[in-house]
This record gives structure tokens, sequence and C-alpha cells, in this order.
């Protein structure tokens, strides 16, 4: 017999058979008669996916920052200019803006403070076991460190670093400044 005229035989012998209906009851997991259904809990909508978020570019960070030089102390311009065809009085003029507002910007994304503050030219103290990220020797340096040298140079160090977020599309990424034309 197909499965057909299983399902109806089936059928009748559950419509006219009480024991047989429990049986079927029991095997289904049917609420016997009169029984209140078993409550069931329904399954939670899945939740909508996130859109995927644009992949980072390599480098991003290095961007932003030269973004943020040239918006707010037109850093590129100067550097990317020739200067060639300038009097000196004219580059001195524009660097002295730019100089300015990238010590500004710097300062406010870095917090750049001297790592030494003995002038420069002044003999210094060469402590045993100084750390070699805070003071390089140059010069005549032999095998073991001298007592005293004389600062070169100060060095700098940053207090903080807070560079702006990029939140862009990743082919606007390498855009540093938009072309501007005046209506």
């Amino acid at each position: 017999m197909g499965r057909l005229g299983t399902a109806l035989t089936l059928f009748f012998k559950i419509l006219f058979n009480r024991e047989t209906a429990e049986k079927a009851q029991a095997v289904l997991l049917l609420p016997a008669a009169g029984e209140a259904p078993a409550p069931t809990t329904k399954p939670e909508p899945p939740k909508p996916a996130e859109p995927p978020k644009p992949a980072v570019p390599r480098g991003v960070d290095a961007l932003v920052l030269l973004a943020a030089l040239q918006r707010e102390a037109r850093f590129l311009d100067l550097f990317q200019e020739d200067l060639s065809s300038f009097a000196d009085a004219q580059i001195g003029a524009a660097v002295r803006d730019v100089h300015r507002d990238t010590k500004a910007t710097l300062e406010r994304i870095f917090g750049i403070e001297r790592l030494r503050d003995e002038e420069e030219g002044t003999s210094i103290a060469v402590p045993a076991g100084f750390n070699p990220l805070e003071l390089r020797l140059v010069g005549s340096v032999g095998a073991t460190p001298p007592e005293t040298a004389r600062l070169v140079h100060a060095g700098w160090r940053a207090t903080k670093c807070e560079l702006p977020k990029w939140n862009g599309q990743p082919e606007a990424a390498k855009i540093l400044a938009p072309a501007e034309a005046e209506v």
C-alpha cells in the first residue's frame, strides 16, 4: 500500500477509534481533546544584518593628519609650491603663517613638548644606564659613555595623540583637500 493509502487508513482509524487517536496524539505531541494547547514560544525574528562598514584604507591615520595640517595650516600649499620665483621676503611672510598654524595644530593633536629643559649647546650629565630612547650620543662615542656631553638637540615628546577620526568612504581617503572654485 502506498503512502496515500496508509494516510487514508490511519485517518479513518483515528476518526473512529479513540485509542488510536490518543496514540496518534502522543506520537505527534498534540494536546489531548479538551486540553489547552501548550504555549509555544515564538522564535525571535532575525535581526536585520548591519550593513558592512567600509574597509578602512591602509595608512588612513597618516592621511587624516596630513589633511588636518592642510585644512588648518595650509601645510601642503607651502611645501608643494615651487618657491623659486618668489622673493625671500614673500616666502618668509608665507612661512610665518604656516609655521604658526602648523604648530597650533600639532600642539592640539599631539601636545608636543621639549624632552630636555636645558638650553642647546650647554653641558649635560649623562647618567649611567641612561635611556637611549631619550638621549642619543653622537660624535666620538667610545665603548663606555662619558659622564657629560654637550646638548645638541633637546628632543621632542608627544603628551597625547588625538587624531581626528576618519569616517569617510574608502575612495575619499586619499583626498587631502578638495579643489576650490569660486563662483
